[in-house]
């Protein structure tokens, strides 16, 4: 197991190479740089100014000695400072990455807790009512994007209820239950988004479980439905459902990108969207560096957690 994990790491430190190697090397060929957008509030500026800040930031080097000090900075911790705020993108993230953290956990556990009892439910009663009415439901969850159903929210409670979901965001500090609900709708709508992939994928694996000759053996020997999908068919669909829960936090940390900006939520979606406009390139760079290593670090977890749920899986 200990040489599987040291594997792993080694075979995912090129994987975050190349994410910041493309990262760097792509906000660099936008056109117009963070020199020019600054100068351009500066009316009396002069091409001498501007050169002047290319050189104090680092930006008159070619792009692979930039690149490999960036890289070397980086390994050391620093992420490199914000010429907008002067603040470290360090200090940044650690500030709001625990809140895009936060919101992409609850929304894949909302997501898990309706998609999984669903998919059981319709694999079991097959080609019934239900089943009809829990398909209709993922065919909706994948078709209507999460921001589309974010702006309804957003919007339409307003006009017909006069309502609208909390746009201000409450600290833990302040309040647990404002705290929580104050993530519940994104969360919600977030979660909801990607039960469609989950809740297929259970039904079809609960199907196929429900149709082997152990299953049948259990039920001839006495035991209770609920008995056999619980202690024998749940556990074996699970594990490729288990696959397709890594794939769904890549998505629920992408979907924070849109819902931080739509229900104005101080994370890292929000910080990552304004350095783009700004063109930061430390802060893009920082941002999808630190990302790119919790995506990779999860679906480590996940790796790890099919030898819990089949002990027949061993790790050489």
């Amino acid at each position: 197991m200990q040489r599987y994990i040291i594997r792993r790491v080694v075979l995912a430190i090129p994987t975050v190479f190349l994410v910041v190697a493309f990262t760097f090397s792509i906000v660099r060929l936008v056109p117009g740089d963070v020199v020019q957008i600054m100068m351009s509030e500066r009316p009396y500026a002069t091409a001498a100014d501007m050169e002047a800040m290319r050189r104090d930031l680092g930006l008159d080097r070619p792009i692979p000695a930039q690149f490999v000090s960036y890289v070397g900075d980086a390994l050391r911790g620093d992420l490199g400072e914000s010429p907008w705020t002067q603040r470290s993108v360090t200090s940044e993230i650690k500030g709001r990455l625990p809140i895009t953290l936060e919101l992409g956990v609850y929304s894949v556990l909302i997501g898990l807790l309706i998609a999984i009892p669903i998919g059981i439910v319709a694999a079991i009663r097959q080609d019934t009512m239900l089943d009809y009415v829990a398909r209709s439901f993922a065919i909706f969850a994948l078709s209507v994007p999460y921001f589309v159903t974010a702006l309804a929210l957003v919007i339409f409670p307003v006009i017909w209820f006069g309502w609208a979901p909390p746009l201000k965001y409450v600290g833990w500090n302040e309040g647990p239950v404002a705290h929580l609900y104050f993530f519940f709708w994104p969360a919600l709508l977030l979660g909801i988004n990607s039960t469609g992939s989950v809740m297929r994928t259970t039904r079809t694996m609960m199907l196929e479980v429900m149709r082997q000759d152990y299953i049948r053996t259990a039920e001839s020997k006495g035991l209770t439905e609920r008995a056999v999908v619980l202690r024998h068919a749940m556990k074996n669909a699970m594990i490729p459902v288990v696959t397709l829960i890594g794939l769904q936090v890549g998505f629920a940390i992408s979907g924070t990108l849109i819902m931080e900006q739509i229900f104005n939520i101080p994370g890292m979606g929000r910080y990552f969207i304004g350095a783009i406009f700004s063109r930061d390139y430390w802060s893009v760079q920082g941002v999808v560096l630190v990302l790119a290593i919790v995506v990779v670090s999860v679906n480590l977890l996940v790796d790890l957690m099919y030898s819990v749920m089949d002990p027949r899986i061993r790790y050489g």
